[in-house]
């Protein structure tokens, strides 16, 4: 089974225990990112799926796994989803009630795979899930963060490769001067 996992975040340069049959490539789907979701252990402002962002360039690998269960729970382990929250990792075909993403669907279809995983948390700000900060709040959010915590979300903003540029990102390096590294940003590449 030719099964993939779609990314755009720290996933490119830590899949810890995603196993990956290949490195990331370009050419996922185009989808509605933003730096919108505090983390659980506060420690970013991950980017997600916003709907009504603009569509953004994502990456995609083929995951070893036997089969779409086996992927959804290494992604779930991964991002250190709750049980609880089965929908919060995608997947094509659906499982678990999940929604699926029209643009992802129609891009699997196109590329002939056959199933594909990608992490569907919400955004989150001020630990209201499903709220989308605003920008000034997700600025503010990065500003207000100190030490090691702020130089670990500093150094996420910073390593999301430069092509993911989202209008929060463009505050954030217009406010807190964290521009993209100009190192390759996505370390496993095909």
């Amino acid at each position: 089974m030719n099964i993939v996992c779609i990314a755009w975040g720290s996933l490119l340069w830590k899949p810890g225990p995603l196993k990956l049959a290949s490195g990331w490539h370009p050419g996922g789907p185009l989808l509605p990112l933003e730096f919108a979701r505090d983390s659980d252990d506060s420690e970013e402002l991950a980017l997600v799926l916003c709907p009504g962002a603009p569509l953004i360039p994502t990456y995609w690998a083929y995951v070893d796994a036997p089969d779409l269960d086996a992927a959804r729970a290494m992604l779930a382990a991964r991002e250190k989803i709750h049980p609880g929250h089965p929908e919060w990792i995608g997947s094509f075909p659906a499982v678990d009630g999940a929604a699926v993403q029209p643009e992802i669907a129609a891009w699997l279809r196109a590329r002939g795979f056959d199933a594909v995983v990608w992490t569907a948390l919400p955004p989150k700000i001020a630990g209201t899930e499903g709220r989308m900060p605003s920008p000034a709040e997700a600025v503010d959010f990065l500003a207000g963060l100190e030490g090691e915590t702020r130089e670990a979300a500093r150094y996420y903003v910073r390593r999301t490769p430069a092509h993911i540029d989202t209008r929060y990102r463009r505050l954030i390096e217009a406010r807190l001067g964290w521009r993209p590294l100009h190192e390759a940003a996505v370390t496993r590449m095909a």
